[in-house]
């Protein structure tokens, strides 16, 4: 039962972004608007196929956005940039200006900023009376925290404060919201936050290129009982994730995720590694580079060699809508703590899911089927 009393005809479900103002939450935001307004059709977001259809998942329309951020930068002139960049269509910005207005109206400055003077607990509170206010100032049924800032360092061991994706991470939990990690940030993963929780949480970095490939490939080797004996590969981005990852502990952290595909899938990590390069004119692009070399029948020696080039926000934001709707319907439902079915969106999954794409589709349809028949 929802405890919404708006005077809106359908309920209506608070998503609220960290890292707010940022290419792939912007595009999430003009995104979302476009698919419901009918501009553009629903690519890549798999919630709106028909096995989905009859879940009791929220209307993309009845979707409000808030967050916080660091950044300044309001969300109507950082549309007019990705279009410039050909990541939006050039005409978006101004067919959803409205709707950006609105998001951008309730982002929140974030933090810890430079040289802030608050303790951890006092920046969890300040977060959680935000997404609280936003949630009862807007009449929503319920609010999913999703983390789509650029990518933090590990912490270290000895650290005296949370890392800020774990504040707020917290923070979520705190002002009872159900919570993503689509970073590869520490967020829950913190001895502090490590449950057990009262709200549904799910994985940690999403799954959208190089890893996605991984995901596909690697049960096909193992599956064919051929021997990898190394996987090397390069990325090439630009935009902030790039200048993040330019970090040498961020790049670790992203990498991590990586590796973690290769291992679940083959029983082991190959040798090689992957490079992560900052190349700033690339903006929003990326382009990963994957050298496979294995070993056939006799000890023939092979390689298979791939190329992938996309946009990260444009395929990380339909991911992100769909988890979204997932949390917010299994909110709805009372369950709780992690969701291992929601695999099929993440690197770095909650413990218990599957290792290969496919099985992780399987599983994610029959989480489809219980929410449809546990809503009948």
């Amino acid at each position: 039962m929802t405890t919404w009393t708006s005077t809106h005809s359908v309920p209506r479900t608070g998503i609220w972004l960290i890292g707010a103002r940022g290419s792939v939450a912007t595009t999430v935001v003009a995104g979302c608007a476009a698919v419901a307004g009918g501009l553009q059709p629903a690519i890549g977001m798999v919630t709106l196929t028909p096995h989905f259809a009859g879940c009791g998942l929220p209307d993309p329309g009845s979707l409000v956005f808030g967050g916080h951020d660091v950044a300044a930068c309001p969300l109507p002139k950082r549309a007019e940039q990705l279009a410039a960049q050909g990541v939006l269509p050039h005409d978006l910005p101004h067919a959803v200006q409205e709707d950006l207005a609105a998001a951008d109206a309730e982002i929140r400055t974030g933090g810890p900023l430079v040289d802030d003077p608050r303790e951890d607990h006092e920046l969890i509170s300040r977060f959680a009376e935000d997404i609280a206010s936003f949630r009862m100032e807007n009449g929503l049924a319920r609010c999913v925290v999703i983390n789509v800032a650029s990518t933090e360092p590990a912490p270290h061991a000895g650290d005296e404060r949370l890392p800020a994706s774990s504040l707020y991470a917290a923070a979520a939990l705190r002002a009872g919201a159900a919570y993503v990690n689509f970073t590869p940030s520490t967020g829950l993963h913190h001895p502090a936050l490590s449950g057990p929780y009262d709200v549904p949480v799910a994985g940690r970095d999403g799954k959208t290129g190089q890893t996605l490939l991984r995901s596909v490939l690697a049960p096909m080797f193992a599956q064919r009982a051929l021997t990898v004996r190394s996987w090397s590969g390069t990325n090439l981005l630009g935009g902030g994730d790039g200048a993040a990852l330019a970090d040498p502990a961020a790049a670790a952290a992203k990498n991590a995720g990586k590796e973690r595909v290769l291992a679940d899938t083959l029983g082991a990590v190959p040798e090689g590694v992957v490079h992560i390069d900052d190349v700033p004119s690339l903006g929003d692009w990326k382009t990963a580079w994957d050298h496979i070399a294995f070993e056939g029948f006799l000890g023939a020696r092979m390689v298979l060699q791939t190329t992938w080039q996309g946009c990260d926000s444009a395929l990380a934001a339909p991911l992100v809508l769909d988890l979204a709707r997932l949390l917010a319907r299994a909110h709805e439902m009372g369950l709780t703590g992690p969701l291992p079915e929601l695999g099929f969106y993440f690197k770095d999954p909650d413990p218990g899911a599957a290792a290969s794409l496919s099985e992780q589709y399987g599983v994610l349809r029959g989480f489809a089927e219980r929410l449809r028949a546990e809503g009948a």
